[in-house]
């Protein structure tokens, strides 16, 4: 099994009511004036930008405000946002939203705390980021694990192109207050979408083709049937309380760095294929990753058939016979099924998507960064590998 370092400096505050701590949490913090980075209007329709409004009075926090962020953030908000931090002498960030609010935060705090640098070059990794201003979240979406993480990632307009940072732990929210009752006014859909990719995040990490911990192993498989039980019950019951909670909860141990303990840091294809839908085309992140993990792990399975026939086996009790390729294919069409019965796309064509081959060679062209790379560890993929999947999932 591989060495490994883990670090989740993150504090975690957890509960009904716990975003009314924030001004507590940000006079601890030390700092002067704070932006209130958010996206659409949901989050001031629904009170609860007043509400934290309120909250820094009292605590006697100043603070300027920046909504408008969308999902697969954009490059345009966070230079908007570098430029009115600058002018505001902004010392803090604070996320009120989900993934796409936190990565523009975190982009937003690279980009003041490097001023010499244009932040763009962070995401095409020509440049390292040396500092980042420190950012705060209050979660209101359960999916991207990003108030735990250290990934961000932004979408640029000029050619679409959606790029995560190097990993670096600069990034890192200082706290999170996790309130799942703030989840609760999510549709359906933006609901069991976040619920693909928190299990993506586990998966991602799970599927590699080396020797692995058995306790990670076992940590992994747990999240994920438990996210699987509690994505089903939010379709009935979408106020349940408790199955809010495990979902929430689940979101930041997948992409913490919990599950990817000894496993070499994990695979990640799947990620780096749907970025491209997501940057060309604007779906769903989780949407989009369940619409292409089906045909990737058909395409790699014979790498290492145990794998998949262990995860078939102790995520869904599919009994493992001697023909490891048989349960693995099994475990496959299991968790698709799971797919479909949380009204997720297994294909291109669900997604909405009708691509032409041209549009697929296009994506892989960009997925490979112009055929000079491969992605995977799983089994490496070329773009050739690349195309070939985006084929099979349409």
């Amino acid at each position: 099994m591989r060495n490994f370092e883990y670090f989740a400096p993150t504090r975690v505050i957890f509960g009904k009511d716990t975003h009314l701590q924030i001004g507590t949490l940000l006079k601890g913090q030390n700092c002067h004036k704070v932006l209130i980075h958010y996206g659409g209007h949901s989050a001031v329709k629904s009170g609860l930008i007043d509400e934290i409004k309120k909250n820094l009075d009292e605590a006697g926090i100043a603070y300027v405000t920046l909504g408008g962020v969308v999902p697969n953030p954009r490059l345009s908000k966070v230079r908007e946002g570098i430029e009115l931090c600058r002018r505001e002498n902004v010392d803090f960030l604070l996320a009120v939203g989900g993934g796409s609010v936190i990565d523009s935060c975190k982009a937003i705090g690279y980009g003041l705390a490097n001023p010499e640098t244009d932040v763009w070059k962070f995401f095409l990794r020509t440049e390292t980021p040396k500092a980042c201003l420190p950012v705060g979240v209050i979660l209101t979406i359960a999916a991207s694990g990003s108030e735990m993480s250290n990934s961000c990632v932004i979408t640029n307009e000029e050619g679409w192109l959606k790029r995560s940072t190097a990993r670096n732990d600069l990034c890192r929210p200082r706290f999170a207050i996790l309130n799942p009752r703030l989840t609760y006014t999510l549709p359906q859909y933006q609901t069991e979408s976040g619920c693909v990719d928190i299990l993506m995040h586990t998966m991602e990490r799970y599927f590699v083709n080396i020797e692995t911990m058995e306790i990670t192993d076992s940590i992994s498989e747990s999240l994920m049937q438990t996210v699987i039980y509690n994505a089903r019950i939010l379709m009935k019951e979408p106020d349940n309380y408790t199955a809010r909670a495990e979902i929430m909860w689940a979101g930041s141990l997948s992409h913490n760095g919990l599950t990817g303990c000894g496993t070499g840091g994990g695979d990640w294809a799947c990620h780096q294929l749907e970025h491209e839908l997501g940057g060309t085309y604007d779906v769903a992140h989780g949407a989009g990753l369940a619409a292409l993990w089906g045909s990737w792990a058909r395409y790699v399975y014979e790498a290492n058939p145990e794998r998949f026939a262990q995860f078939a086996t102790n995520v869904f009790e599919i009994p493992c016979s001697l023909d490891f390729n048989k349960t693995a294919l099994a475990g496959i069409e299991a968790m698709e099924d799971f797919f479909r019965s949380i009204q997720m796309p297994t294909s291109l064509h669900e997604l909405g998507l009708d691509l032409s081959e041209k549009e697929i060679h296009d994506l892989a062209f960009k997925c490979s960064f112009e055929d000079t790379r491969t992605i995977g560890v799983f089994r490496q993929l070329n773009m050739k590998d690349m195309e070939k999947i985006y084929l099979a999932a349409r």
